[in-house]
C-alpha cells in the first residue's frame, strides 16, 4: 500500500506515490477522514435546504421562475468556477487552512442571507457561499489520496459521498420544519452550529498538507472560467422569457462558447494548466468524468423542480416535501453504501454504466406523470433515482481518482468537482428553462387582467397566489396541468442524457478488476511532463 507522506515534510520533487510496500499508513488518516465529513455535510445539507425553500421563497420575496434559477444558479456558478483555483490555492497555501477559510467564507453568506428581504441580495449571499463551498469541496477530496492507498481510498470516498448524501436528507427535513415554525431566513442561520462544529473538527482533527510545487493562480483563465459559465446560465435561464432567437441570448450564448474556448486554448498551452486539460486524453479518466457531471445535471435539475411539484400541485406543507424527498436520498445512501464492493468485484464499468441505465429508467417512468396522479407514482421512480445516483457517483469518483498521479491530484481532484457542479448548474438552468417554456406556453390565462396573467406566466407559486386571490380554481388547475407537462419534458431530457452516458461509459470506460487491485493505475508519463 502506497505510504502517505508526513504533512510537515517538505515535497519530494517527484510527488508520485511511493511503491513501497514495506510503509505503514498514516494512523491519523480516520481523524482526518471525520474532519472532511463534517465539512463535506454542510454543503450536502445547504443542497437540498435551499430547494426544498423554494416555493415558500418565491411566494415571500415574489420570485418568478427565472428568479428563483438564479437564486440556485449563482451558488453552482461561483462553486464551479471558484473551484479551478481553490485546489491550487489549498496546495499552495494549506489545504486545512484553506477549507476552515471557505467554511468561514460560507458562514458569512449564510448571514447575508438571513438578512435580506427581496430577491438580488439573496443571489449575492447565494454566491459568497458559493465561494466558500469552493474552497471546501475540491480540497476535501484531494486530502484523500494523501492520506489512502487504493485500499482504502474507495472506503474514504463513499464516507465522504456518505455525508453529502446524508446532509441531503436532512436538508428537507430540518428546512421544512423550520418554514413550518419560522420565517424562510431561517434556512440559512441553522447553518451556523453545523458550519462551527465542521472548523472545531478541521482545527483539531486534520493536520495541515501543501504542495508549495503546485502551479501559480491564473486570473486570466480564472475570468475566463467566470464569465463564460455566466454567460452561458444567463442565456440559458433568460431564453424562456425573451425566446431563444433575442438578440441578448445569442450574444450571451456566442460569448459563452469564444470565453471557454479561450480557457481551453490558454490551458492547453500551459506548462502548469490551472485547468488540467490533458487529464480528458485519458479515458480512464475522462469517462467517470462525464458519468460524475451528469449525475450532477441530474441531481441538481431534479432537485430544482420536485419540491415544487411535491409542495405546490400535490398540496404538501415544507415538512411533508421534505419527507417526501427521503426515497430518493435513502436509495442514494444505499447505493452510494453498496457501489463500493460491487466495483471491488464486477470492476467499476458495469457498476456505473448500470447505475446511469437506473436513472434512465427511473426518469423514463417519472415522464409519464399526469397532473392527477399522486405521491404513489412518484414515490417508486424517485427511490430508483437515488439507487442510479449512488451506483454511478461513488465508483466514478473513486476510479477517476485512481487514474491521477500523486502531482495531478490538487488540479485532477478540483477538475472533477468542477466538472459535476458545471453539470449540476447547467441542470438547473436548462431543465428549469425548459419547464419554464413549457409551463407557460400551457398555462390558460384567458380573461385574465394583464397584470394578473403576468404574475402568474411567472411560476406555479404565482399562478396558485392569483387563483386564490380571484377565486378562479380554473388557473389553478391550468397552472397544475401546465407544471406537470414541463416536469414531464425536463424528466424526459434528463432521461435521455443518462441513457446516452450509461451506453458511452458501458463501450469508452476502459475495463478494470478493482480499485483494490490497482486497477485504475496512475499514469507515469505525460506529455506535459
Amino acid at each position: 500500500m502506497p505510504a502517505a507522506p508526513d504533512p510537515r515534510s517538505a515535497p519530494r520533487p517527484d510527488l508520485r506515490p511511493d511503491p513501497r510496500p514495506d510503509l505503514r499508513p498514516d494512523p491519523r488518516r480516520w481523524w482526518t477522514l471525520a474532519a472532511l465529513v463534517a465539512s463535506t455535510l454542510v454543503i450536502g445539507f445547504d443542497t437540498t435546504i435551499l430547494n426544498i425553500a423554494l416555493p415558500t421563497m418565491a411566494s415571500a420575496l415574489h420570485a418568478d421562475i427565472g428568479e428563483q434559477q438564479w437564486i440556485v444558479d449563482s451558488y453552482t456558478v461561483v462553486f464551479a468556477a471558484a473551484m479551478l483555483p481553490a485546489g491550487l490555492i489549498g496546495d499552495r497555501f494549506g489545504r486545512r487552512r484553506m477549507l476552515i477559510t471557505g467554511l468561514l467564507i460560507f458562514l458569512a453568506g449564510a448571514l447575508i442571507g438571513a438578512l435580506v428581504s427581496t430577491p438580488a441580495p439573496v443571489v449575492v449571499a447565494r454566491l459568497v457561499m458559493g465561494l466558500g463551498a469552493a474552497l471546501v469541496m475540491p480540497l476535501s477530496m484531494a486530502v484523500l489520496p494523501t492520506f489512502f492507498g487504493p485500499g482504502e481510498r474507495s472506503r474514504a470516498i463513499a464516507a465522504l459521498s456518505a455525508a453529502m448524501g446524508l446532509g441531503m436528507p436532512l436538508g428537507p427535513l430540518v428546512g421544512g420544519w423550520l418554514l413550518d415554525h419560522f420565517w424562510w431566513g431561517s434556512i440559512f442561520l441553522i447553518n451556523i452550529p453545523l458550519v462551527a462544529i465542521a472548523i472545531l473538527a478541521c482545527l483539531f482533527l486534520l493536520p495541515e498538507t501543501r504542495d508549495p510545487a503546485a502551479p501559480r493562480i491564473d486570473l486570466i483563465s480564472t475570468a475566463l472560467s467566470v464569465g463564460g459559465l455566466i454567460a452561458l446560465v444567463w442565456g440559458l435561464i433568460e431564453a424562456p422569457a425573451r425566446g431563444w432567437s433575442h438578440p441578448l441570448i445569442l450574444i450571451a450564448l456566442a460569448a459563452s462558447v469564444a470565453l471557454l474556448t479561450g480557457l481551453t486554448l490558454r490551458e492547453r498551452q500551459s506548462v502548469r494548466p490551472m485547468l488540467d486539460l490533458g487529464l480528458l486524453f485519458r479515458p480512464a479518466f475522462l469517462w467517470n468524468a462525464v458519468a460524475i457531471t451528469l449525475v450532477g445535471f441530474s441531481l441538481l435539475g431534479l432537485l430544482f423542480v420536485l419540491p415544487q411539484y411535491l409542495q405546490t400541485v400535490l398540496g404538501n406543507d415544507a415538512f411533508g416535501t421534505g419527507v417526501r424527498l427521503l426515497p430518493m436520498m435513502a436509495g442514494l445512501l444505499l447505493a452510494a453504501r453498496a457501489a463500493t464492493p460491487l466495483a471491488a468485484r464486477f470492476g467499476p464499468r458495469p457498476v456505473i454504466s448500470g447505475g446511469l441505465l437506473m436513472s434512465a429508467a427511473a426518469a423514463f417512468l417519472g415522464s409519464r406523470t399526469e397532473v392527477g396522479d399522486g405521491y404513489g407514482m412518484t414515490a417508486p421512480w424517485l427511490t430508483i433515482t437515488g439507487l442510479g445516483f449512488g451506483l454511478g457517483v461513488v465508483p466514478a469518483m473513486d476510479a477517476a481518482l485512481g487514474a491521477l498521479s500523486r502531482d495531478r491530484e490538487g488540479t485532477g481532484s478540483g477538475l472533477l468537482m468542477t466538472l459535476r457542479q458545471v453539470g449540476g448548474t447547467i441542470g438547473v438552468a436548462l431543465l428549469g428553462s425548459l419547464l419554464a417554456d413549457a409551463y407557460s406556453t400551457r398555462l390558460d390565462t384567458t380573461g385574465l387582467p394583464s397584470a394578473a396573467a403576468d404574475a402568474a406566466e411567472g411560476s406555479v407559486v404565482a399562478a396558485h397566489a392569483v387563483a386564490g386571490r380571484l377565486g378562479d380554481p380554473h388557473l389553478a388547475a391550468s397552472a397544475d396541468a401546465a407544471f406537470v407537462h414541463g416536469m414531464d419534458v425536463a424528466l424526459l431530457v434528463t432521461a435521455f442524457t443518462s441513457l446516452a452516458a450509461a451506453v458511452l461509459v458501458a463501450f469508452l470506460l476502459p475495463r478494470a478488476v478493482s480499485a483494490d487491485q490497482g486497477a485504475m493505475v496512475p499514469e507515469t508519463t505525460d506529455a506535459r511532463q
